[in-house]
């Protein structure tokens, strides 16, 4: 027999995002449930040192804060959902959606906090010193490589601001980018042209990251120019790969209105998205910060507009109620 779940906040997602909006939703006596998606925890489960989230004085492992969030979730009410959502039908509410497992998901309201994914060079030598000097974001590590030497791989708006942020730590900034020209905007173009710290390598993709001995991490890059097909060897401590993110956002094409890049928009200022009772948070509405506590800011505000629009329906069935009782008494 097919499971079928109801519940006043269901929750797609289980990072920063998605474990803000249960903790709050399930405060407000909202018994959310949180449908944990391909990648429990989110991004944070593969990042090992985190020191820019507040309250911690000393550096924590991505992983154990991803733990302490979905335990104090569970203990104030949700209820985690190990499946994936392969259909959705947003034509009416209650929502209704369907997992992978086959189980039948009703929602009074729903909060997207799908994510977004980096986009990688796909090389094994990426995969391997990942977390090693290698990182698809500036702002989150940046830190690390304070006077050391750091290159940016892309060519887009991504790269150039990653580059830009990254002399705030590192004198010595190089962007290494495949073609002959940038795609960024001109004025972030320039910004990067006049920036004495930062040069650029035209026409140079990388071959691979290498790496160090023992537990060195990365040491250099191979580049490959892509005209002569000529290969050389610049020396880095760190490397950032900033050729864009993937929001997580298929399931919901044709359903939710997304931007050009396909992140979900959202009314500004808040959670709500086109379709009454849909709302969204984190990485997969937020193009721009991509950081742990930012998702969990917009986490709160999708919980809290939620419970809101739950509220002012709830007011608005129960006073409409009345008008059809005091009609009924009138005609008696």
């Amino acid at each position: 027999m097919t499971a079928t779940h109801s519940t006043r906040m269901l929750i797609l997602g289980s990072g920063p995002a998605g474990l803000s909006a249960a903790i709050y939703g399930a405060r407000a006596g909202l018994a959310p449930i949180v449908v944990q998606g391909i990648q429990p925890g989110g991004q944070l489960t593969t990042t090992t040192d985190v020191e820019n989230y507040p309250g911690f004085r000393d550096v924590i492992q991505g992983p154990w804060l991803m733990e302490e969030m979905q335990a104090q979730a569970e203990h104030v009410g949700t209820r985690m959902m190990y499946d994936m959502i392969v259909s959705v039908d947003l034509s009416q509410r209650p929502f209704r959606l369907v997992g992978d497992s086959g189980t039948i998901y009703s929602a009074d309201t729903l909060v997207v906090a799908t994510g977004a994914q980096a986009r990688w060079l796909g090389l094994e030598s990426e995969t391997r010193l990942r977390g090693q000097g290698v990182s698809a974001c500036a702002t989150c590590d940046g830190f690390f490589f304070r006077g050391k030497k750091v290159a940016v791989i892309g060519g887009g708006n991504t790269a150039v601001e990653e580059a830009l942020y990254l002399t705030n730590h590192s004198h010595d900034v190089t962007l290494i980018h495949r073609r002959d020209s940038l795609r960024a905007e001109k004025i972030l173009q320039e910004r990067l042209l006049a920036h004495p710290n930062i040069k650029i390598l035209w026409n140079k993709a990388v071959d691979s990251f290498v790496g160090g001995e023992g537990t060195q991490g990365l040491i250099a890059l191979d580049l490959r120019d892509t005209r002569t097909g000529e290969v050389s060897r610049i020396p880095v401590d760190g490397g950032f790969v900033a050729i864009g993110h993937e929001p997580a956002t298929e399931l919901f094409r044709g359903h939710l209105d997304l931007d050009a890049d396909g992140y979900i928009n959202v009314r500004p200022g808040t959670t709500y998205t086109n379709v009454a009772g849909v709302f969204a948070c984190g990485d997969v509405m937020d193009k721009h910060y991509r950081q742990a506590v930012t998702a969990a800011g917009t986490g709160c505000m999708a919980a809290l507009d939620a419970e809101r629009f739950l509220a002012e329906a709830d007011f608005e069935s129960t006073s409409e109620g009345h008008r059809t009782a005091a009609r009924a008494v009138a005609t008696v």
